[in-house]
């Protein structure tokens, strides 16, 4: 057949020839075909359309040479196309692909081979078929190809597989090394900085750095740096000698051939922010060693970061504080960057930039931690407010820190004062209600360094933050719960906070944690004994117990026996209440008269009888308000009538001798108008008492509620240290109180006529004469069991004698005391034990019963 020419502008009848069995029909098909592609996508895209990448797939494994290698290129350049990749795939043609990576291959195969490779490397499914199909060893194989473009493509490709930790691990053992330090000698940049980003990657493991330096990459690397006309690679050098500078082998190789100097040296001469951050990174890896810390600190590595920090460039800033960060756990670092580095540091607090921010108090977090000497350079370089205000940054890293370093200079007291005055707890209230745990866990340790001063305990309490530490005891978080707990035991070391925190739940939450031996601590049960010590009427009424250490003072109310889980009403909201049938709670208020201000002055007999809650706590707010807003216009208008009784005229007195026939008349009037001053005086005097009286009540008003005082317990206390102080022994004074008790409470009782001892009918008399079941404890004149025991106590807190309250079943409780006996007859000087007994305040008031006798059993059982 003779030869035919054909012409065409149709891409599909040429993607039609690649059907044909004439290789050179193939071949030219291909040729056009490649030409067409490369003028851009859209290209690409119509002959994905017309089926052109499954032809040329057979075709690139064709016999004839010349089709073979033509095919290979349009399936280079189309492989740069999503679609075609995505096709590529399904076809898998990388196998077929690699086959052709064999040295007898021709040189343009092997560049297009590895082209579509490399661009197909870009997915992860892709990179694990080259891997799994032995891809690896051609590609380092054609790194020493005399091609540049396939040294490129080998190149890149390796690049890409080597992101996965398997080809990682593998390249180390095929000898990869060598070839990639021979391309940094190549004359095409892109070569080298693929070369350079490829090395970068894999000396992350310790077995390639190894062998980087057996075959002197560290060298390499050093001269890229003083090198000036490779500038342009000086990062991509800086961040793979970062790698190397992890081990120590390799950090005590380039000091000892001067070549860390010279690092450093290159740094600071730099005016490059990206070599600058590169070099501050490649610092800090190397200083998570010990032994690199040390070689480092001899090279006086701390200048160059505290130059670093200078550098007007956010980036730099941020690697240098993380470098210094990690060189101070170096001690002697650590003391260098205390006395030049923190006064940069603090200044990096206030800038815009939140991650600047956050590397800086991470910085400052670790100069301070065990070192008092730096957090009072902190202090100097006036820290204490910005890191304060950080405690409200954006970043949960910087609030964290920020709470750690005040945590650190909180263990000295002035600068814990000097952190109290500028608000900390009150910015605390928001960190404790974050959701990161180190937040959290952060933000309760500063609580608990602020919180053993009384004004940051109530900081606190008014800033709302005990309910968000309350609630992290509930947290799931080892530490935060431990920490949270530390807090708790600090802040309830005062009777309102600690009141506070029971209202709030702390109290039920730690007696959960503490019934559970995976989530209860140390700090769970100290937290739970010092709430209760510093709530004597919540631990009295939940436990039933109070030891010679639990101090009654006023404010104390004995309510009752509550079960767990049952909240226990404050005395305000009881007397609140209106009458009932249940049980009177009995408090303690012992106040000096000077002390209470009162409406009323203490009547001259020191009776109680006028003296009750007062009727006006019982009522609502609203009812309040309206009564007050009544008083003060009462107020208003009696001050209007105070000003028109103004005192009357003086008559004008008239010359002597010149007395009128009106003389009589004008005594006689003189005398009626003085009657009548009189009188307006009295009334003037009226209501300045009314104005002065309402004034008091608006004022009483205006006060917190407090509990009425209880004269006729103060007169007990004052009796009993007149009487029972003086006498000489322990004994003594705990057998006379005995009796006074008893005697103020309806005297010795018969144990077979104890039935008939009404003192249930007194206690309900007193309650209905208050229109309350609160009752002060000096109203009740027949007490039983509960009421003496309490006096009994009261009185001996307040005195000087020791003992404990306890509470039993059927409304009894006693007292507990410890004295010490006497020695055996004809023994001297020795000390014995003190023992313990219980006081008999009923049937025998004074007599002592050792504990565990079967008399004191059943005094507590009858």
């Amino acid at each position: 057949f003779d030869p035919l020419l054909i012409e065409s502008k149709t891409a599909a009848t040429v993607v039609l020839m690649l059907s044909s069995p004439e290789e050179e029909v193939l071949a030219k098909a291909c040729d056009a075909i490649y030409k067409f592609a490369s003028k851009g996508d859209e290209n690409k895209v119509t002959l994905l359309g017309l089926g052109a990448v499954e032809r040329l797939y057979k075709l690139i494994s064709h016999e004839d040479p010349i089709v073979r290698r033509n095919a290979m290129m349009v399936f280079g350049i189309m492989a740069s196309n999503h679609d075609v990749k995505k096709l590529l795939r399904e076809l898998d043609v990388t196998n077929a692909l690699l086959s052709h990576l064999v040295p007898e291959e021709d040189v343009v195969i092997h560049e297009f081979a590895t082209l579509c490779l490399a661009q197909m490397a870009v997915e992860y499914t892709t990179k694990v078929q080259i891997f799994e199909q032995g891809g690896l060893e051609p590609l380092i194989r054609l790194l020493d190809s005399p091609d540049p473009d396939v040294k490129k493509n080998s190149v890149e490709c390796i690049y890409l597989l080597v992101q996965d930790f398997q080809s990682r691990a593998a390249v180390s053992e095929l000898n990869v090394i060598p070839p990639l330090l021979e391309l940094l000698k190549s004359e095409y940049p892109v070569i080298q900085l693929l070369a350079l980003q490829t090395l970068e990657v894999i000396s992350k493991d310790r077995e390639t750095r190894i062998i980087l330096g057996e075959n002197q990459g560290l060298d390499c690397l050093l001269k890229i740096l003083e090198t000036n006309e490779f500038n342009d690679l000086h990062v991509e050098a800086l961040a793979v000698l970062g790698n190397c500078l992890e081990d120590v082998h390799a950090m005590q190789l380039i000091q000892q051939t001067g070549g860390l100097k010279k690092l450093l040296s290159f740094v600071g001469d730099s005016t490059v922010p990206d070599i600058q951050k590169n070099a501050a990174k490649a610092i800090a890896k190397a200083a998570y060693d010990s032994e690199n810390r040390k070689i480092l600190n001899e090279e006086e590595v701390e200048t160059c970061l505290i130059n670093l920090l200078e550098i007007d460039n956010d980036g730099v800033k941020v690697a240098a504080s993380q470098a210094i960060s990690a060189m101070c756990e170096n001690l002697s670092s650590k003391r260098v960057f205390g006395l030049q580095g923190i006064p940069q540091l603090v200044e990096l607090l206030s800038s815009n930039n939140e991650e600047v921010k956050e590397a800086a108090v991470i910085a400052l977090a670790n100069l301070t931690t065990a070192s008092p000497s730096n957090s009072s350079t902190v202090a100097e370089a006036e820290g204490i407010e910005p890191l304060v205000k950080t405690l409200n940054a954006q970043r949960d890293g910087a609030v964290a820190n920020a709470a750690a370093v005040l945590t650190n200079m909180a263990m000295q007291e002035p600068l814990r004062l000097s952190i109290q005055s500028h608000g900390a707890m009150s910015a605390l209230a928001e960190p404790l209600r974050s959701t990161n745990s180190q937040v959290q866990s952060r933000a309760v340790l500063l609580v608990a360094a602020l919180g053993c001063d009384a004004d940051a305990r109530a900081e606190l309490r008014n800033a709302g933050g005990l309910g968000p530490l309350v609630e992290l005891l509930h947290s799931k978080n080892k530490e935060v719960r431990r920490n949270a707990c530390w807090a708790v035991m600090v802040c309830a070391s005062d009777e309102l906070t600690a009141v506070e925190l029971c209202r709030l739940g702390a109290l039920d939450i730690l007696e959960e944690i503490n019934l559970s031996t995976g989530r209860k601590n140390n700090f769970s049960e100290a937290a739970l004994e010092k709430l209760l010590d510093n709530n004597l009427s919540q631990k009295y009424s939940q436990m039933g117990y109070l030891s010679s250490s639990n101090i009654i003072t006023d404010g104390f109310y004995d309510y009752g026996q509550i079960k767990p889980g049952i909240k226990l009403l404050s005395l305000e909201e009881l007397s609140m209440q209106e009458l009932t049938d249940r049980r009177a709670t009995i408090f303690i208020n012992a106040k000096p008269q000077e002390d209470v201000l009162a409406v009323e002055e203490k009547p001259q007999n020191s009776s109680y009888e006028q003296t009750t809650l007062s009727p006006v706590s019982r009522k609502s707010s609203r009812e309040k308000s309206s009564k007050k807003d009544e008083r003060k216009w009462e107020l208003t208008l009696l001050c209007v009538l105070n000003s028109l009784l103004v005192s009357p005229v003086e008559e004008k007195q008239e010359p002597p001798g010149r007395r009128s026939s009106f003389s009589k008349s004008s005594s006689r009037e003189k005398g009626s108008r003085k009657g009548k001053g009189k009188k307006e005086e009295e009334k003037m005097i009226d209501v300045t008492q009314v104005i002065s009286k309402v004034q008091d009540e608006i004022n009483q008003e205006n006060a917190q509620w407090q509990a009425p005082p209880d004269f006729i317990l103060l007169d007990y206390i004052n009796d009993a240290s007149k009487t029972i102080l003086p006498l000489t022994t322990t004994r003594e004074q705990v057998v006379a109180l005995a009796q006074f008790v008893a005697d103020k409470m309806g005297g010795a009782i018969e144990k077979e006529k104890l039935h008939d001892f009404s003192w249930e009918l007194h206690i309900s008399e007193i309650e209905y004469e208050l229109k309350s079941n609160v009752v002060p404890i000096g109203k009740v004149k027949k007490g039983t069991f509960y009421h003496r025991a309490l006096l009994f106590k009261v009185i001996a807190d307040r005195i000087g004698i020791g003992c404990s309250l306890v509470r039993g079943e059927y409304n009894r409780a006693w007292n507990e005391v410890k004295l010490v006996d006497d020695s055996p007859q004809g023994v001297t000087g020795l000390l014995l034990p003190p023992q313990e007994y219980i006081v008999d305040l009923m049937f025998e008031p004074g007599f002592l019963m050792k504990q565990g006798s079967a008399e004191a059993d059943q005094y507590k059982r009858i």
